[in-house]
């Protein structure tokens, strides 16, 4: 069985750091209208697959972006390729060790405007027990009722642990973490 590493499960928390949600105060995110996914490859082949329960939440003022912070808690249990047998396969230790590490988080602080509207946002990822720096750029749009971040991160599945060197031939180690969080307006 060959089995995917979706490593960059904390990434997609790096976008509710840089939310620049239209008005000061802290936010939950609605995980109904929000999606966080990792992009691997393995064996040649782009696989993607989403992780089906997360939460978090965002400060941020747009005047004031260097104050802004977010917090993004991914459930690894939660990862979803598609298939009951690899999903129990990429929850075992030698990948997300879910039963120890249930969660992943994201804590960020600040956003560093890039221009056009886009964002970097920096903090730190722990995942599987370790933790390491880790920036993303960020996009905002306002919609109807909130604000949307999107972006597509990449990290080192190595950094954290994931998948063993026998599989350094089959999944390569980069993966990418696409999202789109969705922050509703303050009320």
């Amino acid at each position: 069985m060959t089995l995917p590493i979706p490593a960059a499960v904390a990434v997609a928390a790096m976008l509710l750091v840089a939310s620049g949600d239209l008005l000061a105060a802290e936010r939950a995110i609605d995980p109904a209208k929000s999606s966080i996914s990792a992009v691997f490859t393995q064996m040649g082949v782009p696989v993607e697959a989403p992780f089906t329960r997360f939460s978090g939440r965002v400060d941020h003022d747009p005047a004031k972006p260097a104050d802004a912070r977010a917090v993004l808690e991914i459930d690894t249990t939660s990862f979803d390729i598609g298939d009951d047998d690899y999903n129990a396969e990429v929850r075992k230790p030698e990948w997300f060790d879910s039963g120890r590490f249930p969660k992943a988080s994201f804590t960020a602080s600040g956003l560093k405007p890039a221009g056009n509207g886009s964002f970097e946002a920096a903090g730190k990822l722990s995942l599987k027990g370790r933790t390491a720096e880790l920036k993303a750029p960020v996009t905002i749009k306002a919609e109807a009722g909130g604000s949307r971040y999107s972006g597509v991160a990449t990290l080192s599945r190595k950094t954290f642990g994931i998948g063993d060197p026998a599989w350094d031939g089959t999944v390569e180690d980069p993966v990418k973490i696409k999202f789109q969080i969705f922050v509703p307006a303050a009320r």
